[in-house]
């Protein structure tokens, strides 16, 4: 009888998860069949959940930034130019708003267009950009932040 309880606790669990690992699964092919190296993105998107959960956030995103950044704060947008400057100012460029959404971002709750990979109702933006003209090598970017 002991042994039953453990046995239907990760059956519920199993249960639980399943449906889950289905749904990243079919986020990872959407990104892939729209942008391209699916791989690499759920790199960057732990690298950017990471940098929230463990108090580096500025970090991991001015790392993840495709410079010049424009951003959107109040209704004004600032261009942020490099990574020390977006380290700097980060506050005053990511509202506490912003910065849950971003935080709590639910990997089934993206945004996938051809335009690139939405957070928190587009408060972010990551895209899969390429390094050449022939696009032989891409990286993904945050691109945009609208506060």
């Amino acid at each position: 009888m002991r042994r039953a309880i453990p046995a239907a606790i990760l059956t519920c669990l199993l249960g639980l998860a399943l449906p889950a690992l289905a749904q990243e699964e079919a986020i990872m092919n959407q990104i892939e069949q729209v942008q391209g190296d699916a791989e690499g993105f759920g790199e960057a998107f732990a690298k950017l959940q990471d940098g929230f959960l463990f108090d580096t956030a500025p970090e991991a995103v001015a790392e993840l930034t495709a410079y010049p950044l424009d951003v959107m704060v109040d209704g004004n947008v600032i261009t942020v130019s490099d990574a020390d400057a977006l380290i700097d100012n980060f506050d005053k460029l990511l509202t506490p708003d912003t910065q849950a959404a971003i935080a709590g971002q639910d990997f089934a709750d993206l945004i996938i267009t051809s335009e690139g990979v939405g957070f928190g109702n587009g408060v972010l933006w990551m895209a899969n950009l390429c390094t050449d003209d022939a696009c032989d090598e891409t990286y993904w970017a945050i691109t945009r932040i609208n506060n």
